[in-house]
């Protein structure tokens, strides 16, 4: 492309968002930054539960810059908003996210971008749920199940190390093995884009309602 588009990532630790981003280096984008969302109150990202200093230690293992939005439910679009801003005056085009096929959630982030003048791109849109985590697995990414809701699947895969017998085990179950539903969330600690692997160790399950949660830490 003549002009090769500098985007900032919607990081939120998993796979999916990981995933995106290894797409979009592919198709010759140039990553200038992650930006996650923090719940400042808990201490942790929001959704996938990661602390400030995981993250900061992800950002290093893959060479891209952090950019932390600490915010609450009320203001989250908002602030979200004035981040992306605040990077589209920094030479930032474009916001990659990791959605799969939720229009709700294409809707949200879409117009997030565009209220601020940035393209939004989204690699791995409206693709086959079960060749995306093979893709992400095949392609040597390293990722643990971190975040379970009990509702949707059975609280023993927690810890586990998102692998192909995993996956098949998931869809013997009828458990969607993308966990796009909210069935599970993932840290990635390794893969062809990471400099390094990310050292961390977990902690003890935390029962939060209808989720399970190991937490993870820095080592």
């Amino acid at each position: 492309m003549s002009h090769q588009k500098k985007f900032v990532a919607s990081y939120s630790g998993g796979k999916d968002s990981i995933l995106a981003i290894y797409r979009a280096i592919k198709n010759g984008y140039k990553p200038v930054c992650l930006l996650t969302t923090y719940d400042e109150k808990n201490e942790r990202s929001w959704f996938h539960n990661i602390p400030q200093t995981l993250l900061e230690e992800a950002s290093k293992a893959l060479d891209i810059p952090l950019v932390i939005i600490k915010t609450e439910g009320t203001q989250y679009a908002h602030d979200f908003e004035r981040a992306l801003s605040v990077l589209k005056s920094q030479g930032v085009d474009t916001c990659v996210f990791g959605d799969i096929d939720i229009q709700e959630h294409l809707d949200w982030c879409s117009e997030r971008c565009k209220n601020v003048g940035l393209d939004s791109y989204f690699p791995l849109w409206q693709e086959n749920r079960k060749k995306l985590v093979y893709e992400f697995i095949d392609s040597g990414f390293q990722a643990i199940i971190t975040v379970i809701d009990t509702t949707r699947m059975n609280e023993q895969y927690l810890g586990q190390t998102l692998m192909k017998e995993l996956v098949e085990q998931l869809e013997q179950e009828n458990i969607d093995v993308c966990g796009e539903n909210g069935e599970y969330h993932t840290f990635v600690y390794d893969g062809p884009i990471f400099k390094e692997n990310i050292h961390f160790q977990c902690g003890d399950v935390v029962r939060i309602q209808n989720h399970v949660r190991i937490p993870v830490k820095m080592i």
